[in-house]
């Protein structure tokens, strides 16, 4: 039994949450300067010594709440950008909260700006400080633990997650490979030469085999999931006999959690509404003024069991983008999008008119992306499974949105929606539409597929 790699895993443990420790103090700490030299100040009756330790307190319980929620505290598994992009927006929502519960404190509306001076200066010097703990422990953490060396056991098709893994060379380090055609005793004695394994598109019976192999021989184990591997992954424990027994049931939302979902779908689309109307109404503005066409793109989608109905975006391409009527994604540096195009696309304003498909029920705030008919049935000629992402309703962010990207291939959109329809509930709705506001400020995001391609030609 080898214990190197437990050993390992325990020091990364400890070392993350000691990072942890030293990021949320260092927060707490700024506050708690903040609270008694300026917003202690600002209310009409100070609080006693309990009271300043019970608002600190319930800072630190909202900052590790939150930063947790956005994979904040995942040092040395991020890139430091995206780290710090999540504790940041982490931090500025928590500082919303403590500005309007500041308000509510103090009464006086006279107040108001200078309460809100306070926590723009708070939330700057956290964001200078976060950055510099962040930066100092990912840093640390990578000089103390170098990536692993790792076997590549690839199948007969090829795909391109090879490539994506030596793009974070801080993580990951392929040294070797070895097609999965060859004799297992031969694989298992190559093994040994490895820190891990990477079952890269493996057939499942081969893939099991190598499993078993890593598991006898204390490996770490990447692989690329089967859309089977996903709807399993999703089963509850039947503990009724001695045998063991997993149940699928493949049913998604309970009718208590889908009403629920529902009510929130209505009070957040009307807020967003309200909230967004005047950047609506510029947008609107500038796309009729600047080549005279329609404001807004309607288009037939599919949400929940393949039902058709219009989606409503702001029109980003020209008017005549599809006038060969072949549907066809947005490609890399697409000559079809508008100066305007660009920047509502880049910054999501585009999606913004789906508040009106969400409020009418034709789709949901969290769920797989909706797709065309035609684009629908060019990748299920591909991927059959495609269709399983219907099984719930339609939504304008998602798992594929939040950790994919908009050229994702077709099966890994796929498997992405997958994971969600497994997993989907109420609060992984309210992960997603937190994690969302991450994925607005990361631009590798909205990357467009090859020119002329409906991203449908993978395999299964």
């Amino acid at each position: 039994m080898n214990n190197t790699n437990t050993n390992i895993e325990t020091q990364k443990r400890v070392f993350r949450f000691i990072s942890s420790v030293v990021l949320v103090t260092v927060l707490a700490t700024l506050f708690g300067v903040m609270w008694y030299m300026r917003f202690q100040m600002l209310m009409l009756y100070r609080f006693l010594s309990v009271g300043n330790y019970l608002m600190i307190g319930l800072y630190v319980v909202l900052i590790v709440l939150v930063i947790n929620t956005f994979k904040g505290f995942s040092i040395g598994s991020g890139r430091i950008s995206i780290l710090c992009m999540s504790q940041a927006i982490a931090m500025g929502l928590v500082n919303i909260l403590e500005f309007i519960i500041l308000l509510l404190m103090t009464r006086i509306k006279a107040l108001m700006w200078m309460t809100l001076a306070y926590v723009i200066v708070l939330t700057a010097v956290q964001a200078v400080a976060l950055f510099i703990v962040t930066y100092g422990s990912t840093k640390i953490f990578r000089t103390i633990f170098p990536p692993f060396s790792i076997l590549n056991i690839y199948g007969e098709y090829e795909n391109d997650l090879v490539m994506k893994m030596n793009r974070r060379a801080d993580k990951y380090r392929i040294t070797g490979e070895m097609s999965c055609q060859e004799p297992l005793e031969k694989i298992v004695d190559e093994l040994q030469y490895y820190d891990a394994v990477l079952i890269n598109d493996v057939p499942s019976e081969i893939r099991n085999d190598i499993v078993k192999a890593c598991f006898a021989t204390d490996k770490r184990v990447y692989f690329t999931p089967k859309i089977s591997d996903i709807l399993i992954k999703g089963s509850e424990e039947v503990n009724l006999f001695d045998t063991p027994l997993y149940l699928c049931k493949n049913v998604g939302m309970d009718a208590i959690s889908a009403t629920i979902k529902r009510i929130g779908d209505i009070v957040i689309s009307g807020v967003g509404i309200i909230l967004t109307s005047p950047i609506m109404i510029v947008t609107a503005i500038l796309i009729h003024a600047y080549d005279g066409g329609p404001v807004f793109y309607k288009q037939t989608r599919c949400t929940i069991g393949g039902k058709e109905y219009k989606i409503m975006k702001f029109r980003s391409m020209i008017t005549d983008a599809e006038k060969d009527g072949k549907a066809r994604l947005a490609s890399v540096n697409d000559d079809r999008i508008t100066p305007i195009g660009h920047f509502i696309r880049a910054t999501r304003i585009d999606e913004l008119p789906q508040f009106f498909n969400i409020l009418k029920g034709e789709m949901s705030f969290v769920g797989p992306r909706p797709e065309r008919p035609e684009i629908i049935a060019e990748y299920v000629k591909e991927v059959p499974e495609f269709a399983f992402r219907t099984h719930v309703k339609a939504g304008l962010t998602g798992y594929a949105q939040v950790y994919g990207k908009y050229n994702t291939t077709s099966y890994d959109k796929l498997k992405l929606d997958m994971i969600y329809c497994e997993k989907c509930s109420v609060l992984l709705d309210i992960q997603l539409i937190l994690m969302t506001l991450r994925v607005i400020f990361t631009k590798d995001a909205t990357e467009g597929v090859a020119e002329g391609e409906t991203n449908a030609n993978v395999h299964k």
